[in-house]
């Protein structure tokens, strides 16, 4: 397939979000093609790169592993309700995680929210946080 559009790896990171680092890393773990090089050994990207990259930085802020990118960007490259059906399991079980870490991040709101309010309060002896902390 010829490339259309020659993007070099700063533009890259500018239309995709993602720093020269990152996209080089994407590379080595194979997230991302290696692209063509020109003559001159400059990496040769397209507007498709600018796509795929984009579409696993959004993945990544959503929390997903690399693994599970991976996995939905193989599902991306594939037509039909099967792969919708795979990448709706797949983002179930994401979600389900992410609420079970809202809960923890709710208990340890609550837990804090009242060592810094008995801390305040002056009214105990030594230190409600410190307490908190040691599991007194």
């Amino acid at each position: 397939m010829a490339r259309t559009t020659v993007i070099q790896i700063g533009e890259l990171g500018r239309r995709s979000g993602c720093n020269v680092e990152t996209i080089r890393y994407y590379e080595r773990i194979g997230l991302l093609p290696a692209p063509p090089r020109s003559a001159g050994r400059y990496r040769m990207y397209d507007t498709a790169d600018v796509r795929r990259l984009a579409f696993v930085r959004r993945a990544r802020e959503l929390g997903f592993t690399l693994d599970d990118v991976r996995a939905l960007l193989a599902l991306s490259a594939l037509d039909g309700r099967g792969a919708c059906a795979e990448a709706r399991d797949l983002a179930a079980g994401h979600l389900a995680e992410v609420r079970v870490k809202i809960a923890d991040l709710r208990s340890m709101e609550r837990v804090l929210a009242d060592a810094v309010k008995r801390c305040t309060a002056g009214e105990q002896p030594g230190c409600p946080i410190i307490e908190t902390l040691s599991g007194a």
